[in-house]
């Protein structure tokens, strides 16, 4: 077995191999740049080695600092994690003729099937169902435009070397054609150093559906399942389960099957994964495959007990599988939630900053469930500009896909992430959604069901009448300990009124609390009573109510007059006042928010690449203004009506912070 390996990627995926090898008694090496000189996986690696600037281009993806680090150190083998080097056959053979072992497929394996136009035509010849489209190489906008028309709008404009969302547009017209090729050219350059793009339809109310599969280099190969990964937004993974609740076992063995033949066919060894859409009659088409470990391997880890890294390590010493496809057994469901240092209020743009505070819920190995969570960062640590805005993949597994999806819910509340803009209420809103606790998504399941983006949860009237109660209770214990450090009298509790008016969301509930030494008892105007205990203490950011059985997780700050309280993806100003104290309230006049209608504000931090328009230009509604680059994703910003420009404050190259004005009109 090999003695010592170095990572070639950075973050959770670059921890996540750290501690399977850590396992195994194996010595890692980690990688950095400048900006992750004091991340997590650096501090975690037996050893670690400097190579480069920031940008991705400058030190993570440069073959021959890669290499240097990699002789200065001895490492024997290296884990290419996703990403970055995973799939670049000319890192592979680099290794390989240095005499590292790749701990991946074998370059010819990659060049085969690691490039998406390359794949689809082994596909095509192996009689493998394809998804209609143009596999040659695109030479600019005008012959994209040619071709899409060619196929038939919708179309899908895709980086051949690309994967994780990077890269990749969805077209409806000559203009989107037009714009998706330049931008997806561009983010191809920039991510993987390859901007070759090919043209492919747009399949529309698609399940996006994968098998994982296992192959040494002995001629076995088998497959572990597969994962549901229909929703996606920017073509971007951000809920995956295993297995899929739309599969039937027929169709699997039919998708297992096929994925494990095919990775025969190019002669294919370690981890890959099969990429299939799934139309509603459980027909299946090749869309791509993926010679490397997954973002999501973790739900197949949780349902097959099988620790993915660790076969790879295998394989790339040589070792026969250790399983056959009998041995594969499918058990209990799991969720993974990608959490994203983005603002889903936003629309999901960027965030970048320091976490102020990084507390995940507690892992937990059970026999009733799991809570696992892959992250790469830490509290304190700064989440950057120039990578994946991945923060963690927070992940449950149970029995039955309803107790997972519970055991997910409890875990997002009790997820405490502070400093920067992120999407845990939308996780929190995805998992409560009715068409995801059904099973009945699609890929458009974000498109169709925030088609005017997220802003946020309004809870049922049943849940705001529990936070309501629990808010009084806490009220109540706050100002117990406020009239305490004050010290105004002996007998504090009397200080303490019984009578509470309770606002949130727009609604008023009139409680009165009864408090004993085993929790309060809160009765409403219409005489309803709720039992609230917890061992909530003012400060606490956390509290863990039991609301007349039930448990609430809730995420507590201190307000003005009350609290805010985030639950369930809602993002909640709650009020507890004197009754008195509330009628006053009602007639407080709203603060309106600043007129920003004739400004173009900068909606992220970022890099502007390019301004499209001047001083006295008249612009139309949807004409492009300006793009601005953040994590790798090219975003156009466009104008929303039809106006006069009068004012620019901001040129390509500048970095602007968000919400800074670039552009003004008349």
């Amino acid at each position: 077995m090999f003695k010592k390996i170095l990572i070639a990627n950075r973050g959770e995926i670059a921890c996540r191999v750290i501690k399977t090898a850590r396992k195994m008694g194996i010595a890692t090496v980690a990688i950095y740049s400048d900006a992750d000189r004091q991340a997590l996986h650096v501090e975690m690696a037996d050893e670690a080695v400097h190579i480069g600037p920031p940008p991705a281009n400058q030190s993570y993806i440069v073959i021959d600092k890669v290499m240097a680090a990699i002789q200065q150190t001895g490492a024997e083998a290296v884990h290419p994690g996703y990403g970055f080097l995973s799939e670049n056959p000319k890192f592979a053979q680099a290794l390989d003729a240095a005499g590292v072992a790749f701990i991946g497929p074998p370059v010819k394996a990659i060049e085969a099937m690691g490039d998406k136009i390359t794949s689809k035509k082994i596909a095509q010849e192996a009689g493998v169902s394809t998804v209609p489209g143009y596999m040659g190489l695109i030479a600019d906008a005008d012959e994209a435009v040619k071709i899409s028309g060619e196929i038939g709008y919708p179309v899908m404009i895709k980086a051949s070397a690309g994967g994780g969302g990077k890269g990749m547009r969805i077209a409806w017209n000559d203009q989107e054609a037009r714009e998706g090729f330049q931008s997806s050219k561009n983010e191809a350059a920039s991510s993987f150093g390859d901007d070759r793009i090919f043209i492919e339809k747009f399949v529309t109310q698609p399940r996006h559906i994968e098998i994982q599969v296992l192959c040494d280099a002995h001629g076995n190969g088998i497959y572990l399942g597969e994962r549901e990964c229909s929703i996606q937004r920017r073509n971007q993974k951000v809920v995956e389960e295993a297995p899929s609740p739309f599969l039937d076992e027929a169709t699997r063995k039919a998708m297992g099957d096929q994925a494990v033949a095919l990775a025969k066919a190019v002669g294919y060894t370690s981890a890959g994964t099969v990429e299939f859409i799934v139309d509603g009659d459980k027909n299946f088409y090749f869309l791509e495959m993926n010679t490397r470990l997954q973002v999501e391997h973790p739900v197949t880890e949780l349902i097959t007990g099988v620790d993915l890294v660790e076969e790879m390590i295998r394989i790339a010493n040589g070792e026969p599988l250790r399983l056959s496809q009998d041995d594969v057994k499918l058990n209990g469901w799991a969720i993974e939630n990608r959490l994203y240092a983005e603002d889903p209020y936003r629309n999901f743009l960027p965030s970048i900053g320091r976490l102020s505070r990084y507390r995940p819920p507690a892992e937990v190995v059970e026999e009733t469930h799991v809570v696992r969570n892959d992250t790469g960062v830490y509290e304190g640590g700064e989440i950057s500009m120039y990578y994946d805005p991945m923060i963690a993949k927070l992940c449950t597994w149970a029995p039955t896909r309803g107790e997972a999806i519970e055991h997910m819910r409890n875990a997002l509340d009790g997820f405490e992430l502070e400093g920067i803009g992120h999407n845990l209420p939308f996780l929190s809103a995805v998992m409560d959604h009715p068409k995801f606790v059904s099973g009945d998504m699609t890929t458009a399941f974000i498109a169709e069901e925030y088609p005017e983006g997220f802003d946020g949860v309004e809870l049922p009237v049943e849940a705001l009448r529990k936070i309501a109660a629990s808010a009084a209770a806490m009220h109540r214990v706050a100002e117990i300990r406020r009239t305490r450090i004050s010290g105004r009298m002996d007998n504090h509790e009397r200080q303490v009124g019984d009578d509470w008016a309770v606002t949130l969301q727009g609604q008023r509930f009139d409680v009165k609390v009864s408090a004993d030494p085993g929790g309060s008892s809160v009765r409403f105007a219409d005489g309803t009573v709720h039992r609230v205990t917890s061992n909530w203490t003012p400060g606490d950011q956390l509290a863990e109510i039991d609301a007349d059985g039930e448990t609430l997780v809730l995420k507590v700050g201190k307000i003005s007059g009350g609290f805010r309280i985030r639950s369930r993806g809602a993002d909640l100003k709650v009020h507890v006042r004197t009754p008195r104290q509330a009628d006053l309230a009602e007639l407080m006049p709203e603060k309106l928010p600043p007129d920003t209608s004739k400004l173009l504000l900068c909606p992220m931090p970022g890099l502007i690449v390019k301004v499209d328009v001047a001083v006295g230009d008249e612009v139309q509604e949807g004409q492009p203004l300006c793009t601005v680059e953040a994590m790798k994703m090219e975003n156009i910003l466009r104008a929303e009506k039809r106006a006069v420009v009068s004012k620019i404050n901001a040129a390509a190259g500048d970095s602007l912070a968000v919400d800074e004005v670039i552009m003004e009109f008349e």
